[in-house]
């Protein structure tokens, strides 16, 4: 089915009338675009993610990186053709400061231009995506040197950039890495040690690699406080090879396009000088700070995911919805004529309830991506102090939602595709199936559901004496109140929010009232899940405001899927804050031995 990868209306909806992104060329930053510019960098993001990403998802599927006899990782051509009318577009540069030849744009378009090229193809996205977090962590905390050799170059599309965290015994826990580094004579570093699940680890798609990679120096405390961070190119500035080796490939259920490696610092040993042994890296910022810096790239990168999740799960809706259009099978239940010829399927009650929930999750998760987008460039672009410290709350509270929401709903969005192609959906004659496999890996890229649920109940929500919770509380509270006003369906819908609401604030408290910390966080997850929902309903609202009284099949569509998420989700919301607001003990009191 030839199906866009995503809805340039509901795309121009988000940005332009909800959002109003043109609203920030009122800021110096982005004083130079315009409507025109902005529409002009999505024009081409979606022509070369439809001519050029589209039609090989199937191939990178199906033809998966392959190791070499030499060491080397075969990519089947297309891939590397690609990545080379991105790079050449431009869109890798578009955040950034005109300064180090980025252009300047937005945050919230670059990740909407870089969305058409996840719907599309998610594998070959995954590049850039990686590329573009680990250029934004240098351009942050880098030196002026570091950006003029790594970053300028990423932008231009010549290098790619990765992230090396986790260890073959140490994935989530960082604090238990065992890759070290020891300063040489010329004030570089030797690394030593093995990294796990590196996204883009090798491959010749580009000229070289710059591996962001965590290690210990001896002498920096235990824990994640002896961390530091470190730029390890795959070539040195003499074009000679680092000693970075690749190990094996990891063969994943899904993102089969994207060469997921096993790489090994510094296996080749000494190189005959007085230097220790290892791969030369370059270190960023300060010793002992390196979890701190790198969660600047891991945070962009988790919404990020969000992003990508939402992407692919509204591929999946788009061709569903086209499929059931044209499926002829069965007859209407009121129809009593046996020789009446078959109706298209969305014709169907329970068919047209799995597509508006998937319009309804789908739509909801790319406006939550691109909200938290905005809030990034109002952030760096605030006025003053304070409104950039509450943005930069609210975005902190907002990302573990941002993450796993779209992961978790939009995972489920494929799921219910699948089903309406019935049994097509499950067969490789369509993408609904590969969608799903892909869509599956986000839920534990850059941290697992559990993660980023001890993140906000742990943390995000407690942040400043509870002010995090406060913040988005208000912000939400905000909205509830213009529904109110507005009347009719959005005021009901604003009361049943607010309800929700109320009574998740309420449990928040009686969560931290408990004496036991692992009481309070036993059912962390079922603690974002309800976060999550109470959120998308909130920009569901937004979007029902912003809709308004207008006519035709979009508007109408919208309405249609606000109404479903407030009828089939938000009262969802409920039951989960009265097993939570009961202190619950059935998993602790679960021991290991009786499973």
């Amino acid at each position: 089915m030839a199906v866009a990868p995503l809805s340039r209306e509901d795309l121009d909806f988000l940005l332009f009338d909800w959002l109003d992104i043109v609203a920030l060329t009122d800021r110096p930053r982005f004083a130079e675009h315009s409507r025109d510019t902005f529409d002009a960098v999505l024009d081409v993001s979606a022509d070369l993610a439809s001519r050029y990403f589209a039609p090989n998802n199937h191939l990178v599927d199906v033809q998966e990186p392959a190791m070499a006899a030499d060491g080397s990782v075969v990519i089947p051509a297309e891939v590397g053709e690609a990545l080379a009318h991105f790079g050449a577009a431009g869109i890798t540069a578009g955040p950034f400061d005109d300064a180090i030849g980025g252009l300047q744009l937005p945050m919230t378009i670059g990740r909407a231009c870089l969305a058409w090229f996840q719907a599309a193809n998610a594998s070959i996205a995954a590049y850039p995506l990686l590329t573009i977090a680990a250029a934004n962590l240098l351009r942050a905390h880098g030196s002026e040197e570091q950006i003029d050799t790594f970053v300028r170059p990423m932008l231009e599309g010549r290098y790619f950039g990765t992230m090396c965290l986790s260890e073959p015994e140490a994935g989530s826990s960082l604090a238990d890495i065992t890759t070290r580094a020891e300063r040489a004579p010329d004030g570089s570093y030797r690394i030593v040690g093995t990294k796990m699940w590196i996204s883009g680890g090798e491959h010749d798609l580009s000229e070289n690699i710059v591996h962001l990679v965590l290690a210990k120096i001896p002498g920096g405390g235990p824990s994640v406080k002896g961390i530091s961070l470190f730029v390890v190119p795959k070539y040195l500035a003499d074009g000679t090879r680092n000693d970075v080796t690749l190990v094996g490939l990891n063969h994943k259920m899904g993102n089969r396009g994207t060469v997921n490696t096993l790489l090994s610092f510094g296996d080749a040993g000494g190189d005959g000088s007085d230097a220790p042994a290892g791969a030369v890296g370059y270190l960023v910022g300060e010793e002992h700070r390196g979890l701190a810096y790198m969660f600047h790239m891991m945070n962009e990168a988790r919404i990020g995911v969000g992003m990508v999740a939402a992407a692919i799960g509204y591929r999946g809706y788009l061709q569903s919805v086209e499929y059931a259009r044209e499926r002829a099978q069965g007859r209407p239940i009121d129809n009593k004529d046996p020789a009446s010829p078959p109706v298209p399927i969305i014709e169907h009650p329970d068919v047209r309830r799995m597509l508006l929930a998937q319009k309804a999750y789908v739509e909801g998760a790319l406006a939550l991506g691109l909200y938290c987008s905005k809030l990034v460039d109002q952030e760096h672009t605030a006025p003053d102090a304070a409104e950039a410290a509450r943005l930069n709350l609210l975005l902190e509270v907002l990302t573990p939602i941002a993450k796993s929401w779209p992961s978790q709903w939009c995972l489920e969005a494929n799921s219910l595709a699948i089903q309406v192609l019935g049994g097509y959906g499950y067969t490789r004659d369509f993408e609904a199936e590969q969608l799903y496999r892909d869509n599956r890996l986000n839920a534990i890229h850059e941290g697992t559901h559990g993660i980023q649920a001890l993140d906000l109940l742990g943390r995000k929500v407690r942040l400043g004496e509870g002010a995090g919770l406060r913040v988005l509380a208000d912000e939400i509270g905000a909205t509830i109140a213009s529904a109110i006003d507005a009347g009719g369906v959005v005021a009901e819908q604003g009361a049943q929010l607010r309800d929700a609401l109320d009574d998740f604030v309420a449990t928040t408290d009686v969560l931290w009232s408990s004496p036991e910390r692992s009481v309070t966080l036993a059912n962390a997850s079922i603690y974002l899940e309800a976060a999550g929902h109470i959120t998308v309903a909130w920009i569901w609202l937004e979007q029902a405001l912003c809709i308004g009284d207008r006519s035709g099949n979009f508007a109408e569509g919208k309405r249609q899927a606000a109404r479903f998420f407030f009828t089939y989700e938000l009262p969802k919301v409920g039951p989960m804050l009265t097993l939570l607001g009961s202190l619950d003990r059935t998993t602790l009191d679960m021991q290991p031995e009786w499973f």
